[in-house]
């Protein structure tokens, strides 16, 4: 039973929303949920995913939803193991125990990626040596911990009591509730995912292994541009099918605007550049372009990401309001003078909410690692470390909310508001920048993302604890899959800034950590032109989507201009190659579309990026 989109309606005689959902909404006691094969599937399922994310943000700088693709994955994979072995898988997985187990799979994969592929791959970049083993697993898991952690009292007051949409949650649970009621469609999805997964795999397998037999990487296009060929600079089509899936699911106008971001940098600013000796002609390629082009695309996200972030300045007003709830999130003086029953009812749903002692406790010892983390392997002060996790709380209080309200979770702005808060406090250390900020927009983000995994929950009626739970083992899936692989897929700093592993969002990391420790004087005078007219540009199209809402369709979107100048342009080709084919296929046949677009890209992006792990392993141990 799902609530309606404006809350429940009145029940028991009471106007309270949780008490409501607790009678006509929750199941959590009569279908089974936190179940060993639910844990076990989840951490299976996340451990991949996580390896998938962290693929795709080396590539692309973008976090991709895990629940959606888990829950089908998880329904395909039950199938087909009850049918090869029907006595061991007697009883099909309850449609809690597939909630339960995309809670573990999403923790997994939103809590451990994110933070490898953005400011862990930017203090490799600064630094140029990698981070012990142990020193990174413990701060990935802590980063995690604190993110689940933090989710807690936010889930009480957004997802029970304001009733905050979280749209992508809504669709995992729409998803779920599909897949167990037609099995017909549930079949369907399952069977597309899995078919694109292994088309997607076998394109990684015979492009990066090349047995039995090889296809080209990259397809060069025919011609020159300032006297180069056009691979040099990074015009050409990548025989790669991730990127064109990633455009699929990223949508129409991101898209276009990255192609025309894209034509614009590497067609027409960049040879400019080259012209004025601000980019060298005799080592042209994707790294020394990016060098140089990655100011304008930072300037153009920071600035638009601090101006959308004070756009929701009604947001933030909200959520520093929260607080009050938070640390009494029971709300007791709402039951003064009312009967016993609704005080019993308000026991029973205490018993099966994350109580706060959870949450006090949970983030005061996740934030005690991470402050040890930080001063015994980064050098920071202990107060900055502190100062880090206090920030983290406001911040993610923001995120939060803003993930509820329009489905988009700031981690870019995060970060950066982090790091200029730390860069104004200590200006010219370039690790305390990056690893202060990395608490602040990993948790931050881990927070809001998971959030729409328990809104699935509450949406289906689950137990909040259990999901909790649930989510907790997740990371140490995660962290135990995402860790070991990072070494191997990237065994030192060079290969970081590359065409195989551009890392745009640890460019822009490192960019605005160099910038507010060495100052603008240190710039080539094209690239603070490039600076400066980023940063306006960055101001002004949010300006031009808020004052004309109309045109908003027709405004290119900061993001994707700004993404644009820190990858190379064949991903920017293929991700609007993809997201032109979703739109076609959306105007012929919008119900095709909405049952295959998601499954079919989500099952490419799967299956190439993990094969693409691999090879990677295959390579690294010798047997490739």
């Amino acid at each position: 039973m799902f609530l309606k989109e404006n809350g429940p309606s009145q029940e028991a005689g009471t106007t309270d929303p949780e008490l409501i959902w607790l009678n006509t909404v929750y199941q959590g006691d009569s279908a089974p949920q936190l179940t060993l094969r639910a844990l076990l599937m989840g951490s299976f399922l996340g451990g991949f995913m996580s390896l998938s994310n962290l693929y795709v943000g080396l590539k692309t700088g973008w976090g991709l939803g895990v629940a959606i693709t888990s829950c089908i994955l998880s329904y395909g994979i039950y199938q087909t193991l009850s049918g090869l072995f029907p006595n061991a898988f007697r009883t099909p997985m309850s449609l809690l125990e597939n909630n339960c187990m995309q809670s573990t799979a999403s923790s997994a994969g939103y809590s451990t990626g994110g933070t490898l592929s953005s400011a862990i791959a930017a203090y490799l970049i600064i630094t140029g040596h990698s981070i012990p083993w142990m020193v990174l697993a413990a701060w990935t898991f802590f980063l995690g911990a604190l993110g689940v952690f933090m989710a807690i009292p936010m889930k009480r007051q957004m997802i029970n009591i304001e009733q905050l949409k979280f749209p992508s949650g809504i669709a995992a649970a729409e998803t779920l509730k599909s897949l167990h009621s037609h099995g017909a469609e549930a079949t369907l999805k399952a069977r597309s995912l899995g078919i694109s997964g292994l088309i997607g795999a076998g394109i990684a397998w015979f492009r990066d292994a090349g047995k039995p037999f090889a296809i080209p990487s990259m397809l060069q296009f025919p011609g020159t541009l300032h006297g180069q060929p056009w691979m040099k600079w990074t015009i050409s089509f990548e025989m790669s099918a991730i990127m064109i899936a990633a455009g699929a699911i990223m949508g129409w106008k991101i898209a276009w605007s990255m192609l025309l971001g894209g034509i614009l940098n590497y067609g027409v600013i960049a040879p400019w550049a080259a012209e004025q000796g601000g980019i060298d002609l005799a080592h042209l390629g994707y790294r020394t372009i990016v060098t140089w082009s990655t100011w304008t695309g930072a300037a153009i996200m920071v600035t638009s990401g601090l101006l959308n972030f004070a756009f929701q300045w009604r947001t933030i007003g909200r959520a520093l309001g929260e607080m009050t709830h938070f640390i009494n999130p029971g709300r007791p003086h709402l039951f003064q003078g009312k009967d016993q029953s609704l005080l019993s009812e308000r026991s029973r749903l205490n018993a099966i909410e994350v109580p706060t002692s959870w949450f006090m406790g949970g983030t005061l010892l996740s934030g005690m690692g991470c402050i040890a983390v930080l001063y015994l392997a980064f050098g920071t002060t202990i107060w900055m470390g502190i100062l880090s996790i206090i920030t983290t709380f406001f911040l993610a209080l923001v995120a939060c909310r803003a993930t509820g309200e329009s489905d988009i979770t700031p981690i870019g702005a995060m970060g950066k508001i982090s790091q200029l808060l730390f860069g104004a406090i200590a200006p010219t250390n370039l690790v305390t920048n990056l690893m202060t900020a990395s608490v602040t927009a990993g948790a931050a983000g881990s927070s809001a993302d998971l959030l729409t995994d328990l809104k699935s929950g509450y949406l289906l009626g689950a137990n909040p604890r259990k999901q909790f739970i649930a989510q907790f083992v997740g990371i140490f899936a995660g962290v135990l899959v995402v860790v070991p692989a990072f070494y191997l897929i990237v065994p030192n700093p060079s290969v970081l800034g590359t065409t195989q592993w551009p890392a745009p969002s640890a460019q822009v990391w490192a960019a605005v950590a160099k910038l507010l420790s060495n100052g603008l004087h240190s710039l080539h005078p094209t690239a603070q032109l490039g600076l400066a007219v980023g940063a306006m540009i960055g101001i002004i199209l949010p300006i031009l989507e808020r004052r004309l809402p109309r045109a908003a369709h027709w405004i290119p979107s900061s993001t994707g201009i700004g993404l644009a100048m820190v990858i190379p342009f064949f991903n920017s080709l293929s991700m609007f190659i993809g997201a032109l084919i979703a739109l076609i296929l959306e105007k012929r046949s919008p119900s095709l579309s909405e049952k295959y677009v998601v499954a079919v890209s989500s099952g490419i992006i799967a299956g190439e990026s993990l094969m693409g792990i691999v090879v990677a392993l295959l390579s690294a141990s010798g047997w490739l």
